[in-house]
C-alpha cells in the first residue's frame, strides 16, 4: 500500500512538454483562454482542451468562465512555487553557462506569480534580512514596519489570509531566495502602483523605470 504524498500523480501532470510551457506561461499571475495557451503550447486547441481539463481536474489549475469564454490560471501560489522549484532543478542540469532565462530583462526583474522575482527580488529579500526587516522566523520587525511605511504600507490593512505573511521562495534565475507571501505580493502592487515598474505584455518580464529603479535602490539603503 503506497503511503504518504502521491507526488507521481503531480510529476505525471506537469511532466508533458505542451503542460509544462502552458503552466509557466501561467507563472506571472494571469488568467488566459484554451486558444491563448494552445499558441503558448505549440498544440492545437482540441489538445490543449484535453491537457487543460486534466490539470484542472489534479487541481494544479482552476477555471474561472465569463460570458462565452473560460480563463484558466494557476491554482494559487503553491503550485507557482513547486513550477519555480522544478525551474531551478531542470536548469542545474544545463551546462553551467545556461542556467536560468537567457533573456537579461528577465533575469533582472520578472513577476512570479504575484510577487517581485530576479535580481531585483533577491536584492530586496536580502536587504530585508541584512538590515533586520525580517527576524529570523521572517516576522516583520518594528525596523521593518517603518520601512514599509516609507512605500505607504501598512500591514495592519494587509487584506487577511491564511497564506503566509512572508515566505522565501527560491529563484529560478538567482539560485537566492526572494519574497513571497502577502507582504511579497503587496510589495510587487505598490511598484506597479506608484508606476515605478510595469509588466510587460504577454511576458513575465517587469520593466522598471529609471526613476522607479532609483527610488527603489534609495529605499534600500
Amino acid at each position: 500500500m503506497r503511503e504518504g504524498p502521491d507526488i507521481a500523480r503531480i510529476a505525471a501532470l506537469v511532466a508533458d512538454p505542451a503542460r509544462s510551457a502552458m503552466l509557466i506561461a501561467l507563472m506571472d499571475g494571469r488568467a488566459l483562454t484554451a486558444t491563448e495557451l494552445a499558441g503558448l503550447g505549440g498544440i492545437t486547441k482540441q489538445t490543449a482542451s484535453s491537457h487543460l481539463a486534466k490539470l484542472v481536474e489534479g487541481e494544479v489549475l482552476v477555471v474561472e468562465a465569463q460570458g462565452r469564454h473560460r480563463y484558466f490560471r494557476l491554482a494559487g501560489p503553491h503550485v507557482a512555487s513547486l513550477l519555480e522549484a522544478l525551474m531551478v532543478f531542470s536548469s542545474d542540469a544545463a551546462p553551467p553557462l545556461r542556467t536560468g532565462p537567457r533573456d537579461p530583462a528577465l533575469r533582472k526583474a520578472r513577476i512570479c506569480y504575484d510577487h517581485l522575482a530576479g535580481e531585483m527580488g533577491v536584492r530586496l529579500f536580502e536587504r530585508m534580512q541584512a538590515d533586520h526587516w525580517l527576524a529570523d522566523d521572517l516576522t516583520v520587525t518594528t525596523r521593518g514596519r517603518e520601512k514599509l511605511a516609507e512605500i505607504g504600507l501598512d500591514l495592519e490593512k494587509l487584506p487577511s489570509s491564511n497564506r503566509p505573511l512572508c515566505r522565501a521562495c527560491l529563484d529560478w534565475s538567482q539560485r537566492r531566495q526572494h519574497l513571497a507571501g502577502r507582504l511579497g505580493k503587496a510589495i510587487l502592487d505598490q511598484l506597479l502602483a506608484r508606476s515605478w515598474a510595469r509588466r510587460l505584455p504577454a511576458s513575465r518580464v517587469l520593466s522598471f523605470t529609471p526613476e522607479g529603479e532609483r527610488i527603489f535602490n534609495g529605499w534600500l539603503r
